[in-house]
């Protein structure tokens, strides 16, 4: 007789590799959805997934910080801006990523986000499934 736990993505190891695969993924199926970005290799498209997560933890959260007055007065909408310059910003740092441009860079950003969004839906916020006999 088996049983089925549910046990939470808590060990941050497990965390960053969970990440890292859905940024990963996200910008993978953004590849296929957008004409205007192109990984010239699938080292390049998992630099990229693993950049953009460290870039989403570490820069983002400082230009926020910086750009408040801004965010507030566009009731939140400045935050689009600066997911895009973090798109940007991984494609000028990753040798094979490509970025036509700010709007794509805009779209790609605003589908990242309702990606993330939903998986995070799908995946009940990151739990991994365990069976034992």
């Amino acid at each position: 007789m088996s049983q089925h736990h549910e046990v939470a993505a808590s060990s941050p190891i497990l965390r960053l590799l969970i990440l890292w695969a859905l940024n990963t993924l996200g910008l993978w199926v953004a590849d296929y959805v957008f004409d205007g970005i192109r990984f010239d290799s699938v080292g390049a498209l998992w630099v990229s997934g693993l950049l953009l997560g460290l870039v989403n933890a570490v820069v983002r959260p400082v230009l926020i910080l910086f750009t408040l007055p801004l965010t507030v007065f566009t009731l939140g909408l400045f935050l689009l801006v600066i997911n895009a310059l973090m798109v940007l910003l991984v494609a000028t740092l990753v040798s094979g990523f490509y970025v036509a441009g700010f709007a794509t860079g805009l779209w790609v950003a605003l589908f990242l986000s309702v990606f993330g969004w939903v998986t995070n839906l799908l995946l009940g916020r990151y739990t991994v499934s365990v069976r034992t006999n």
